[in-house]
């Protein structure tokens, strides 16, 4: 049994790691770290956790502790960190934006490697530390990278995705509360959103010359999930694409191709992430769905902890959708 903490446990991410960890063989909770709530059960903050434990916040941190989990706001764990030493041998995986990006890898001696299990699975098993990477990123990443490696992004890329709620966080906004959102959709940040610095370095390290992407994210009325649309020239057949995609997925525990075209039900609450191609006259379609707060976020952080720690990848993820 490994012991593991978490900082800021009293939002969406932190919720949905208490809930896969207290049920992780490997994993024993050490403490959930909050500055507002210490002292109040676990409960308070996620109602759903009654009667699956009487943990309580914690105001104190334990630096020897063999993993932290950071669910921290953006530009914060960076703060986080510059106040609280952990020990050489704890392993730190954050799941802000601070470390993700190559210029910003390195904080006081600490390197951080970008957790995409996909993408980098034998850098994970032996990294330190991990930046997890951002729900969006997830899901364009997955539809993209196969094409990538192939050296076949050479034109733009076209990308729509569609966000629920909670990827906006547990504090409320003008754009979150339930009269704004019920019945509504809008886009936000149109091709500037902050997750294109990690999308685009992940397919220029595949791909040098890989095309523009511009990428459109909007808001949907539901709470959970992202279904992202990309296309972009495509020479070959379906039946090629299908094989790069295949090939390039065959050991991944998460990502799925499917042959039938894919809806959020059949990921949310799960760590899947599947993918479907449509093949229009020289266009190909890719259609990619997660759930934001577990492949997108929780979910891959406990899926990189079992790599770093040498857990099989899926202990304590296999969760099923509902999808009636």
């Amino acid at each position: 049994m490994i012991k593991a903490g978490i900082i800021g446990g009293s939002g969406y991410t932190g919720g949905e790691l208490i809930r896969i960890l207290l049920h992780h063989p490997e994993v024993e909770i050490d403490f959930v770290f909050s500055t507002t709530r210490a002292g109040k059960k676990l409960s308070t903050a996620h109602p759903d956790l009654l009667g699956s434990t009487d943990m309580q916040f914690s105001s104190a941190v334990n630096k020897n502790t063999d993993v932290v989990f950071l669910c921290l706001g953006h530009g914060n764990s960076t703060s986080f960190l510059k106040e609280n030493d952990f020990s050489n041998a704890t392993k730190i995986i954050d799941l802000s934006n601070d470390f993700r990006l190559k210029k910003d890898a390195e904080l006081d001696g600490k390197t951080f490697v970008y957790g995409l299990p996909e993408l980098n699975r034998s850098a994970i098993e032996k990294a330190g530390h991990i930046a997890n990477p951002g729900c969006f990123a997830t899901a364009i990443q997955l539809a993209l990278l196969p094409l990538a490696q192939a050296g076949l992004l050479g034109q733009d890329v076209h990308v729509n995705a569609l966000t629920g709620s909670t990827g906006a966080g547990v504090s409320p906004s003008g754009t979150t509360h339930f009269s704004w959102r019920n019945n509504n959709a809008s886009w936000y940040k149109p091709f500037s959103h902050q997750h294109l610095g990690e999308i685009n370095e992940s397919l220029r390290a595949l791909q040098q010359n890989a095309g523009e992407l511009f990428f459109l994210p909007n808001r949907g009325n539901f709470t959970r999930g992202i279904l992202a649309t990309a296309y972009t020239h495509f020479k070959g057949s379906e039946t090629e694409a299908a094989q790069l995609f295949n090939d390039f997925y065959k050991d991944a525990a998460f990502t799925q191709l499917a042959e039938a075209p894919i809806h959020l039900k059949q990921v949310v609450n799960t760590n899947q992430c599947h993918v479907h191609l449509l093949k229009h006259k020289d266009i190909l379609l890719i259609t990619s769905a997660i759930d934001n707060l577990l492949k997108g976020a929780s979910g891959q952080a406990v899926q990189n902890m079992n790599l770093m720690f040498g857990f099989g990848e899926g202990v304590g993820l296999n969760l099923k959708a509902g999808v009636f």
